[in-house]
């Protein structure tokens, strides 16, 4: 028998696995999982220049904690090991896969979600039984439930304020009763190896470790959707939008309260005149004083107040009605569109948001 390189690298593992192990690492076996990973938000969420100067202001305003506030979610290996100035290249890696695959259970008594994770030579996941020839396997409920997701995702600040609420969110909706767990839009079972087949034949699906989120206008187009309609009212052109929460088990948006959905509706009329309204789908929070934060890294320290909520809860639909003045026999182009505005921290236009959905109609 022909052996591979690869073969021959895993028939000859280290005396002992090196714990947190890289990513890269584990890629060497499972490298179609380490690809869709690549694309994630998780293996970003270190490294995104956007995240790294959120973290730059707000660790100048508040110092040392906010920094290890921070990288409890965006680099957890680091705060774990107590990495905090991120010298190896493992804290580099975000949510990394020794770290999900490192929890044991989570703790949701108390304050804050919290993971318990033992690094050691048996990786914990889904699938029972799992076959391995580096480590060991052991087949974990918390893995396919959604309180995995929870430490990272539902987040109180020493405020008590709750700024992360997604989890909860979850929690209170139709689709918790249901038992649908946040793996089954965002790592939904797919065709393809866990394990490669140079190194191993196996035909277990494998949970899609892409996880699409908000930045995948494939999962905003599934999640949110929109009718519109257009009519004229002697000197008004009449018009309804009715939007729908159609698949997200939480609010939407969810997540930072500087997320925005926002509906931009547009009216042009052949003689020239031009009308403008939106309606703004958001989470708005305030300091101890009042006053409306309009910072990232402020809402996760100083938000102590909650000013409105005008989210899409999960399943909600809701219509929004406009009237323009335009005069009869003027035909009149109508547009909605949908935009995903993430932060206004953001450098370029393309990080700031992103318009998923538009509809037109013609208003004689």
């Amino acid at each position: 028998m022909l052996l591979t390189p690869l073969f021959l690298l895993v028939m000859s593992p280290p005396a002992t696995l090196e714990s947190p192990t890289s990513a890269e690492f584990c890629g060497r076996c499972h490298q179609a999982i380490l690809e869709a990973w690549k694309l994630s938000a998780h293996a970003h969420a270190m490294e995104s220049r956007l995240f790294q100067d959120a973290l730059e202001v707000a660790e100048t305003g508040f110092g040392a904690p906010a920094r290890r506030t921070c990288l409890k979610c965006h680099a957890p290996v680091a705060v774990d090991k107590d990495d905090l100035s991120l010298h190896q290249k493992v804290s580099w890696e975000g949510i990394t896969c020794d770290y999900c695959h490192s929890v044991k259970d989570v703790s949701l008594g108390g304050g804050n979600p919290r993971a318990v994770v033992e690094f050691s030579q048996v990786k914990h996941g889904p699938i029972k039984d799992a076959p391995a020839m580096i480590h060991g396997t052991a087949y974990s409920a918390v893995h396919t439930s959604a309180a995995i997701c929870a430490p990272c995702h539902e987040y109180r600040n020493t405020l008590g304020f709750a700024v992360l609420t997604t989890y909860s969110e979850w929690k209170k909706s139709q689709y918790a009763k249901d038992g649908r767990a946040c793996q089954s839009c965002h790592m939904y079972r797919t065709a393809g190896d866990v394990v490669d087949p140079r190194v191993m034949q196996s035909n277990v699906a494998v949970n899609l470790h892409q996880m699409p989120g908000s930045h995948s206008l494939e999962q905003l187009t599934k999640t949110i959707s929109a009718q519109l309609s257009a009519s004229r009212d002697g000197d008004q052109v009449r018009v309804q939008v009715l939007v729908t929460n159609r698949a997200a088990g939480h609010y939407v948006p969810t997540g930072s309260p500087l997320r925005q959905l926002i509906l931009d509706v547009e009216a042009d009329s052949y003689a020239g005149k031009h009308f403008q309204e939106h309606r703004i789908y958001r989470r708005q929070v305030a300091d101890g004083t009042g006053k409306p934060i309009e910072q990232e890294h402020l809402a996760f320290i100083s938000a102590a107040k909650l000013l409105e909520d005008t989210r899409l809860a999960p399943d909600e639909k809701r219509t929004e009605s406009f009237s323009f003045a335009i005069p009869a026999g003027s035909q009149t182009k109508v547009t909605a569109t949908l935009r995903y505005f993430y932060s206004p921290f953001a450098r370029t236009e393309s990080q700031k948001s992103v318009t998923f959905l538009s509809m037109s109609r013609l208003v004689p």
